[in-house]
């Protein structure tokens, strides 16, 4: 690395940005078991399998291309996509990003790549194929993720120029972390995945309750633990930002929660564990693009308004009759445009301008003095998101029916997805699965379970010498 670029290094802020990249990434394991619990036990394989393999074509694509897409300066600043300036990770090596090397941000942004569009596979659970899953995630992240990624992250090499990201840089919206960028970006691509792919079977008559909810609450609990690395770890440094970001993101959270029991309890009569965790999520999307924007106080007001919104948005899928499976709608969409909004009436001049210490600094709010101004900006960039990732999702979504088809049969989604698709299942309830321990075994068990019920049915296959156990187990499974 060259001496000039060597010296704007600080070991403090790289060793941050590294650890908040590893607690991004725990995010999403976290997020599979939050919403591996939530499914049915036929199809909680199949959701973990969703999520790990985004985890392995982003990771992918962010080295070919998908960094330079998001953050390499476009030709002509037009802020809409960056250029092929960073393709193959060109030049990172020797660079600086502030004062820790470009890798290290490479690998931080990696991980908010990777997230957002797991975080869409919740709106289709129990019904869609695994491959047409992959390939979906390769062209939304492309088409999609990557350059809104640019929109709002990319704020350009100097602050005298409007070269960066035409949100950042060219209208003012404010997200630190992401609200707009991942979480109305996915809530809408779930709105729009969920009605091309249609309802689940079932679905609303049948109830279809989460198999495993102290699961939910791991997943809650993971997701919590690494959102101090995606909401702080966005300082970029070992800084003041970094600190009030990450009160604020703890406070705004831990209000979220109560908001959402409480709404519940006013509204049924009781309070959930599934509502607890479920109004934590909502506190910490919701907190995202404001944790640099308001003090503790103001933060705490927003997660209350978060909690209390998503638990009543939740409810109303039903009414409006879309399957959006674990609520991604109602908890991004809904927490991700609330916080985002919110901005716009408690930004703290105090706290926007944390890094350049004078009084009133930073833009402000309504409740601050700042006007109507920093709404409009807010409402937007969650406008304009929103509307391109709900179209360019339903586009995407319809195309790929059409070519190959996105659904499982319905005989695969009311047997179980995770034997369909997968060949395997979480739980093992008696002797018919066991002891090969591999995929092979597996297999060969699932052939004679299948012989077995052919010949059962009288469609010409005849008794086999399975376990007399397998019965039991299949019609369990």
């Amino acid at each position: 690395m060259p001496p000039d670029v060597l010296k704007l290094m600080n070991s403090g802020d790289t060793a941050w940005l590294l650890a908040s990249a590893a607690l991004v990434l725990l995010m999403t394991p976290g997020l599979a078991f939050f919403y591996g619990g939530m499914v049915r036990s036929k199809s909680v394989l199949n959701m973990l399998m969703m999520n790990f393999a985004t985890i392995g074509i982003v990771s992918v694509l962010w080295v070919f291309y998908g960094y330079s897409l998001a953050f390499a300066k476009d030709v002509g600043s037009h802020g809409f996509i960056g250029g092929l300036g960073r393709v193959g990770l060109k030049d990172t090596l020797i660079s600086a990003s502030g004062t820790s090397p470009e890798l290290a941000f490479v690998a931080f942004q990696l991980m908010f790549a990777i997230i957002t569009p797991a975080l869409i596979s919740g709106a289709v659970a129990d019904r869609v194929k695994f491959g047409g899953w992959c390939v979906f995630v390769a062209i939304w992240a492309t088409v999609v993720y990557f350059p809104v990624a640019h929109w709002v992250f990319f704020f350009g090499d100097t602050t005298t120029t409007k070269d960066g990201g035409f949100l950042a840089d060219h209208i003012g919206t404010l997200d630190f972390a992401g609200g707009t960028a991942v979480h109305i970006n996915a809530g809408m691509a779930g709105l729009a995945l969920a009605l091309v792919v249609g309802k689940r079977v079932g679905w609303p008559k049948e109830p279809m309750r989460p198999h495993n909810v102290p699961f939910v609450l791991l997943g809650a609990g993971l997701l919590w633990f690494g959102w101090f690395g995606f909401n702080a770890g966005s300082a970029l440094a070992a800084n003041a930002q970094a600190s009030v970001a990450f009160i604020n993101t703890q406070v705004a959270t831990a209000a979220a929660a109560l908001g959402w029991i409480i709404t519940e309890r006013i509204r049924y009569g009781k309070s959930t564990a599934l509502g607890m965790a479920s109004g934590a999520v909502a506190g910490l999307v919701a907190i995202t693009p404001a944790c640099a924007a308001v003090n503790p106080v103001g933060a705490i007001i927003l997660g209350v308004i978060a909690g209390a919104l998503c638990s009543v948005a939740v409810g109303l899928k039903n009414k409006l009759g879309f399957d959006d499976s674990l609520d991604v709608v109602g908890v991004h969409a809904v927490g991700g445009a609330a916080g985002a909004l919110l901005i716009g009436f408690l930004a703290t001049p105090t706290v926007t301008g944390i890094l350049t210490p004078a009084k009133g600094d930073g833009p402000a709010g309504l409740f601050y003095g700042g006007g109507l101004s920093q709404l409009g900006k807010q409402a937007i960039g969650v406008v304009l998101v929103a509307v391109y990732s709900f179209v360019i999702t339903w586009i995407i979504a319809k195309v790929l029916d059409k070519v190959m088809g996105l659904r499982v049969s319905e005989e695969d989604e009311v047997s179980g997805i995770d034997l369909a698709e997968h060949a395997e299942s979480a739980y093992e309830f008696g002797p018919a699965h066991g002891g090969s321990g591999g995929g092979s075994g597996i297999l060969a068990a699932l052939t004679v379970d299948r012989a077995k019920a052919a010949g059962d049915n009288g469609s010409g296959g005849g008794k086999t010498s399975a376990d007399p156990g397998e019965k039991k187990v299949e019609a369990e499974a």
